[in-house]
């Protein structure tokens, strides 16, 4: 398992920096999602994002797990899983990729899991060997 955490840092920035910086984290996190077989982003203390790490652990996949609340950009890659997370009915953490692409939030991987497909998708991501 590898969690990535930066310190925050505050700082102000006008609109061109924001773009920049919007740019750059998702950059950031293109480069995460398509170097690792699993990745997570999540909040430290949430209950939703728990169950997901352990569902992932007890399947025994080792994924990269973001804690958003600890990194420095942690408000805009929020903003940016807003946006995968599509039209409101999900919550933007947990976010899970799995093979370079977003599986989705807590409702998708359990549903993946209960009707069997969430181990072959691992698998085929390289992220299970058996």
């Amino acid at each position: 398992m590898q969690v990535v955490k930066e310190s925050t840092s505050s700082m102000r920035i006008g609109a061109g920096e924001s773009r920049r910086m919007m740019e750059s984290v998702y950059e950031r996190v293109r480069f995460l999602v398509s170097g690792n077989a699993v990745v997570v982003f999540t909040m430290s203390g949430c209950c939703m994002c728990h169950v997901v790490k352990q569902l992932l652990f007890g399947l025994g996949v080792g994924p990269t797990i973001v804690e958003i609340d600890r990194d420095s950009a942690g408000k805009e890659i929020h903003a940016l899983l807003f946006q995968l997370a599509g039209d409101g009915q999900q919550q933007p953490v947990p976010a899970v990729f799995v093979g370079g692409k977003f599986l989705g939030g807590i409702e998708t991987v359990m549903a993946c899991h209960i009707n069997g497909t969430l181990v072959p998708l691992l698998k085929e991501a390289g992220a299970l060997w058996l």
